[in-house]
């Protein structure tokens, strides 16, 4: 094993400051750059590992596998080199602490929470892209500087998936794959399928993360044990309880994405960190909007409508570019289910959806006996769009299976037909009045409409939370909707000519 390096010690062009961590891969230390003049993190790889063919392998792979992602919540890798001292990894030098000492030192609050986790997400969503899955991902491998940028560390561990190497270099990383069967992370962090020694794939990193989620909102881990065994056969058997058992300041929607990250099948967890990443920030916009409508709730909504009806006199000649960027027309769902007697919630997510942006005093919305006569019809959107005097046309499809649906929304401009957005929402039945509210905010942000307090509380109003009561309503309003005097008209005419 290496001395411990002294100060001032030269490793090539890197002169030695302090020692500042270290683990099974190496000493890590804060050292000065003398050719560039910069702080920078130096990994030196102890004498006996590097004799070691499989983890000098593990080293290089780290090095590799980093400094391939370019992305601001990723450690930068400066080189990797070779002295009398060893082989080291020089990196960028983060003036930070790691989550754990963030944890340890006072708690993380729920939003700094979901900052922290948003910020990892997006980091792995890169190394995902890239075939890489990180495998290690715990609070120690996350790096929180002063002004809050988060930084994933150490992908010493790291696995590339690619099915296909595209050149030679990535043959080369290819063979330095961990064999199955062999355990390799920490395991309180551990997918169940990495707790085997199974084949893992981008659905283990968002376990991990889950743990690490988890930990943060609960301040203790889902996965107890005293033993390393007992831990494993926590992950692989026990349920935790949701988090807001801890906190009741936690939204059902949070306790659902840490559930949907902790599910012990592979096939019920987000398929990567894109997924997740979606899903942590439709809630962060969410609970954005919270805090503007309650920061703003001593703002009469008559006192608004004055000031708003104020700003377009002063504006009145601006009134023709402004009004239509703000219109939109929702348009029937189309049913993608196997059972066409879904149609009916089809329309009704049309129609809820519909009423809750119509009262938005800001924004204008096309009435619904216009949008629904467009139902079945394969029109071009900037002809429904001309037809209905509105800018903008939000449509959707959906899937419904037992109590699974599949919702896809997307909010188009009809002068260009670009997506102005889209997303696509996998939940439960219970969870479908928190879909509505997700769509219906996404599509005020991508409008860039102004929400005030009470308009807020009237737009996330909801009349029931039971599901099978909302399942009924719907079936009762799809009926209304299709009870129109032409309806009628070709019904009663069928029992008229009926022999």
């Amino acid at each position: 094993m290496n001395k411990e390096l002294a100060t001032n010690t030269t490793l090539s062009h890197y002169r030695i400051v302090s020692k500042i961590g270290g683990g099974g891969m190496g000493e890590v230390y804060l050292a000065q750059d003398t050719k560039l003049d910069r702080k920078v993190a130096l990994k030196i790889l102890p004498a006996d590992v590097a004799a070691h063919p499989d983890r000098m392998k593990r080293f290089v792979q780290e090095a590799k596998a980093a400094s391939a992602l370019n992305h601001p919540n990723i450690i930068t890798i400066h080189e990797i080199g070779e002295t009398d001292s060893g082989h080291f990894i020089g990196t960028e030098f983060i003036d930070g602490e790691t989550l754990r000492e963030l944890m340890h030192r006072g708690g993380v609050k729920m939003r700094d929470t979901l900052d922290i986790v948003v910020q990892v997400a997006s980091a792995l969503t890169a190394a995902h892209g890239a075939g890489i899955v990180h495998r290690d991902i715990k609070p120690e491998n996350i790096m929180v500087r002063s002004d809050g940028i988060v930084k994933v560390l150490d992908f010493g561990v790291a696995k590339l998936v690619e099915q296909t190497p595209l050149d030679a270099e990535a043959e080369t990383r290819m063979q330095v794959q961990t064999q199955a069967g062999m355990i390799v992370g920490t395991v309180a962090y551990m997918s169940p399928e990495q707790a085997r020694g199974m084949e893992v794939d981008a659905r283990t990193d968002a376990f991990s993360i889950g743990v690490v989620m988890y930990e943060m909102l609960a301040g203790q881990s889902p996965f107890a044990g005293e033993t390393t065994s007992d831990v494993i056969a926590a992950i692989l058997t026990t349920e935790p309880k949701p988090p807001s058992s801890f906190n009741q300041e936690i939204p059902t929607e949070l306790d659902r994405i840490v559930n949907k990250t902790l599910a012990k099948k592979r096939d019920e967890r987000y398929r990567n960190a894109k997924d997740l990443l979606a899903d942590l920030r439709q809630l962060q916009r969410r609970l954005e909007f919270k805090v503007e409508a309650e920061r703003e709730s001593g703002v009469t909504r008559s006192t608004a409508k004055s000031d708003r009806a104020a700003t377009r006199n002063d504006e009145a000649t601006s009134v023709s570019t402004t009004e239509p960027r703000n219109s939109i027309a929702v348009l029937p769902f189309t049913n993608l289910s196997a059972d066409p007697e879904n149609e009916y919630f089809c329309d009704g997510l049309a129609e809820e959806l519909l009423n809750a942006l119509a009262k938005i005093d800001q924004l204008k919305v096309a009435a619904r006996t216009s949008t629904f006569s467009f139902k079945g019809k394969n029109a071009p959107v900037s002809e429904i769009a001309k037809a209905l005097n509105v800018n903008t046309i939000m449509e959707g499809s959906v899937r419904k299976s037992g109590n699974r649906v599949r919702i896809t929304a997307q909010v188009i401009n009809a002068a260009d037909g670009y997506h102005l957005w889209s997303e696509r929402y996998d939940r439960e039945m219970k969870d479908i009045f928190d879909v509505q509210d997700e769509i219906t905010l996404a599509v005020v942000e991508a409008l860039k409409v102004k929400l005030f307090g009470q308009e807020q509380a009237a737009v996330l109003k909801r009349h029931t939370r039971d599901p099978e009561a909302h399942e009924f309503y719907l079936r009762g309003l799809s009926y209304f909707i299709r009870w129109t005097p032409e309806f009628f008209f070709r019904r009663r005419l069928r029992v008229l000519v009926r022999p």
